[in-house]
């Protein structure tokens, strides 16, 4: 039967997030890294169907879900969160037709940066991303401690955190943040996690300025985000304490090689770089020493 390329529905999401944590452990097993993906309800890609189904794509052969195509626009960014191909199958031009759908949303959005993040090893995707204009930018680190350990090595200034609560006011504090750090909105993306019962949100103060945010969820730090990058190492230290609180064996964050200030904490915390990532974009955008993302598809 021929491959079908269709608009995806909710009912494909758990299968297609399925797909994609087997398609990812088995790059990382390929390449001598460890599986770092665990299948867990779609709840961002079921927001992104609801808020943009034009994001969202499937390939489809025999009522087999054989690729997945995830991404959104937030301002002027188009943003590819995912594309996976099932192994075995990755040598039919699967890739390349999911890919050529999910650019048509950055069409008809008219977004002026297209950018995404992969594995730093994903060489062969790498080339085609480059094909279609997006280079490599940066490193981003994931880094690891265990919480224990952590906890008996936190030291240094840190910023007073507030509950990020879902109203006007803390949602003009995290427009303006935004503006500063990333020079996008992401207003829908705050709500989303604000609503996430599995993620902690706060602001942060230094004295009575609010200066930046953080979000924590099952001991990962991201996203976080400062309006400037003097504030960076401070927050950082406030995200690694309010991390540590949370029941997880280890504290985890994922940080931009620009992003000094928060390497250099990490490095004195003794957290260990534990997989390599990159950013790749048509353009530059944004300011890295200022943020650090959630994950590869959420940014």
């Amino acid at each position: 039967m021929p491959v079908i390329y269709r608009p995806a529905r909710t009912e494909d999401l758990q299968r297609a997030g399925e797909l994609v944590v087997h398609s990812l452990n088995e790059l990382c097993e390929r390449h001598g890294f460890a599986p770092i993906a665990t299948v867990r309800p779609p709840t961002f890609s079921q927001f992104s169907l609801r808020d943009d189904p034009n994001g969202l794509w499937v390939a489809e052969e025999a009522d087999q879900i054989r690729g997945f195509a995830f991404s959104w626009v937030a301002g002027e960014l188009w943003f590819l969160a995912q594309l996976f191909v099932s192994p075995g199958q990755q040598a039919r031009g699967i890739g390349r037709e999911l890919l050529k759908r999910a650019f048509e949303h950055a069409i008809k959005a008219k977004t002026a940066v297209k950018a995404l993040i992969t594995p730093a090893f994903n060489s062969v995707s790498q080339g085609l991303y480059i094909q279609h204009g997006l280079f490599p930018r940066f490193p981003i680190y994931s880094i690891s401690a265990e919480r224990e350990e952590l906890i008996k090595r936190l030291s240094g200034e840190t910023l007073h955190c507030e509950p990020l609560e879902n109203n006007p006011y803390h949602l003009d504090y995290l427009a303006k943040i935004d503006a500063c750090a990333l020079g996008i909105p992401r207003a829908k993306h705050h709500r989303f996690l604000i609503n996430d019962a599995a993620s902690r949100g706060v602001l942060l103060y230094a004295a009575d300025e609010c200066v930046g945010y953080a979000y924590v969820a099952e001991g990962h730090i991201g996203p976080l985000a400062v309006t400037r990058k003097t504030a960076l190492d401070a927050a950082f230290r406030a995200a690694l304490k309010l991390a540590s609180s949370c029941a997880s064996p280890h504290v985890t964050a994922h940080v931009p090689g620009p992003c000094e200030a928060a390497l250099t904490v990490a490095i004195e915390h003794r957290m260990r770089i534990t997989f390599p990532m990159l950013l790749m974009s048509t353009s530059e955008f944004g300011n890295w020493t200022q943020y650090l993302p959630r994950n590869g598809g959420f940014m």
